[in-house]
C-alpha cells in the first residue's frame, strides 16, 4: 500500500478559540498553493483509491481541491479520527482493515498529528511513544510512505518527504 500524508494548506493564524478554529479555511494563497500542488501531482500521474481527510474545514478545502483537479470528487472520506485530537490508535486499525496491499491513498490532515504518524511508521516505535522527532511535515507538504507491513502494526518506509516548493516545480 502507497500512502500519501499532505498536509492542509495555508490557513491563517490558529483561532482563539477551539470551536472557531475548527471551522478555519484556508487563505487565498492556501488555495492557490494547494491547486499548484494537485496540478504536479497530477502531472506525474498519480493515482489515489481515495482521499481520507480530517473533518476540520481547512483540510476538507485542500482534499477538495485535490480531489477536483483529479476528478475524485465522489473519492473523499471524512475521518475523525484524523482531527488533531484524533487517536492514531483507531486510525491505524482502520486504515489496515478497510484497505488491500495494493491501494493508493491520500490522507490529509494536520500536525503534529501527521508528522507523528509518519515518524511512528518509519521508525517502528511504540504508538504512544511515538514522537516526531525532526521530521516536520510543511503547510502542503506531502510524504510518500510504502506501507511494508500492517499485521499487528503498521510499517514502512519513506519514499519522500516533500515541501510545496518542490512540489510544485516537479511540473515547471
Amino acid at each position: 500500500m502507497d500512502l500519501f500524508i499532505m498536509r492542509h494548506g495555508e490557513a491563517g493564524k490558529k483561532l482563539s478559540s477551539d470551536t472557531k478554529d475548527l471551522s478555519r479555511p484556508l487563505t487565498l494563497e492556501g488555495k492557490r498553493e494547494v491547486t499548484d500542488i494537485a496540478k504536479s501531482l497530477n502531472f506525474l500521474d498519480i493515482e489515489f483509491n481515495l482521499i481520507i481527510t480530517s473533518p476540520l474545514k481547512r483540510a476538507y478545502q485542500t482534499a477538495s481541491l485535490v480531489a477536483m483537479a483529479f476528478g475524485y470528487q465522489n473519492k473523499i472520506e471524512q475521518w475523525d479520527e484524523l482531527k488533531p485530537e484524533g487517536n492514531r490508535i483507531d486510525f491505524n486499525r482502520k486504515l489496515s482493515e478497510k484497505f488491500k496491499q495494493d491501494s493508493s491513498i491520500l490522507i490529509v490532515g494536520h500536525e503534529p498529528y501527521l508528522s507523528s504518524f509518519i515518524s511512528e511508521i518509519i521508525s517502528k516505535v511504540d504508538v504512544m511513544d511515538a514522537d516526531r522527532g525532526n521530521l516536520v511535515l510543511r503547510k502542503a507538504g506531502l510524504a510518500k510512505i510504502r506501507i511494508t507491513s500492517s499485521h499487528q502494526k503498521i510499517q514502512g518506509e519513506l519514499r519522500w518527504l516533500l515541501t510545496p516548493k518542490i512540489i510544485k516545480s516537479i511540473s515547471k
